[in-house]
């Protein structure tokens, strides 16, 4: 990510706009349909359970951990689930997880809070963050996820976001998320 401050919001926006139109790019160039619906920031499920009901199709939610191997994993699941987080590390081939900072979500991907999708993986070259994606995400005919930023929801079908995550060389691990 080149931006010239960590902390600073407007060279984050800045960066992010390079970023998102590579990223559009790059779905066009694999073929991935796609569809962009602007809206206010929303942080929280909450805040986006507005949008739910004019953009049909899955919506999603996103946690940001690492393991106590110090690896880091994006697990996308439905927004609506609770995710049983002590049995998560099972499903997924991992130990004890707690969430990950702020700061490792900049510098790895690219994102700041509320804007984490698993899209960011076209910001992790090293390949460092495993993404999870809940089989429900994975099979949706259409899934609703940032592009990089929170004032935008992307709807795109689970296997074009499946192709995109390969084709940054994420190949993700399909799961079904525990729920509570």
């Amino acid at each position: 990510m080149a931006t010239s401050c960590a902390h600073c919001t407007a060279c984050h926006d800045l960066s992010a706009l390079n970023e998102e139109t590579k990223l559009y790019a790059d779905l066009d160039l694999l073929g991935c349909s796609y569809a962009v619906e602007e809206h206010q920031a929303v942080f929280t499920v909450e805040e986006s359970s507005a949008l739910h009901d004019r953009l049909p199709g899955v919506h999603s939610k996103n946690l940001f951990l690492k393991d106590n191997d110090g690896r880091f994993w994006l697990v996308t699941v439905p927004a609506e689930i609770r995710v049983d987080l002590k049995a998560l590390p099972a499903a997924m081939g991992s130990k004890r997880l707690s969430f990950a900072k702020a700061e490792d979500l900049l510098s790895l991907l690219g994102l700041i809070p509320g804007s984490v999708t698993p899209l960011g993986a076209i910001n992790d070259s090293d390949d460092t963050v495993t993404v999870v994606l809940d089989h429900e995400i994975a099979n949706a005919m259409t899934v609703w996820i940032h592009p990089l930023r929170n004032t935008a929801s992307l709807g795109i079908a689970g296997e074009g976001l499946i192709r995109a995550l390969r084709h940054w060389n994420h190949d993700p691990v399909i799961a079904s998320v525990p729920r509570l």
